[in-house]
């Protein structure tokens, strides 16, 4: 397997690849908006073929002195074909998108928004990772569902002091899993 920095001849597979494993779907516009404004952040996994498997699509946020928020970057969708799951694959996209932020922006922190049913992913982001819950946004999905708002900090100065038991509270959830990895 072979991990690589996406380019706009990768976007019909990674779109392929997103309408096979997510409910959330983007139009071409929005992969080629990002290819073009942030080439080194989205990344995708290639089989012994050359087929992509899976992608990190990522961009990143300006500083808002307003919001006291630094620059950092954040993960817009991550998926991995079925097949090719528990492989690795996922934490090895995110780690280099997650570096590319860190290098080349010099990004603070990386946020991110996950299904609360979502117990594969929530595994990965927490666990492996080292992600933290900040919150649960109410009815942040299409169809309902809450997600919860994900950060991981580069720089321990951009943490935000602790705000109560939402993390403690994911790790009891019981909820079924939705594997996506």
């Amino acid at each position: 397997m072979n991990i690589r920095t996406a380019t706009p001849h990768d976007l019909l597979a990674v779109q392929n690849c997103n309408l096979t494993n997510l409910p959330e779907n983007y139009q071409m516009k929005y992969y080629m908006y990002h290819a073009m404004s942030w080439p080194e952040l989205s990344f995708v996994a290639e089989d012994t073929k050359g087929q992509i498997v899976g992608y990190v699509l990522a961009k990143m946020e300006d500083a808002d002195a307003e919001a006291k928020t630094p620059a950092h970057g954040h993960i817009t969708s991550l998926s991995v074909m079925r097949k090719y799951r528990r492989l690795g694959l996922a934490e090895r996209l995110m780690k280099q998108s997650q570096m590319a932020m860190k290098d080349v922006y010099e990004a603070k922190y990386v946020s991110l928004h996950v299904r609360v049913s979502n117990n594969a992913a929530l595994r990965l982001y927490q666990h492996t990772l080292g992600f933290e819950i900040m919150e649960v946004e109410k009815k942040y999905y299409a169809d309902g569902e809450d997600a919860y708002s994900m950060k991981f900090f580069f720089d321990p100065s951009a943490r935000p002091p602790a705000n109560g038991d939402v993390a403690a509270s994911a790790e009891e959830d019981e909820a079924p899993a939705a594997v996506q990895e």
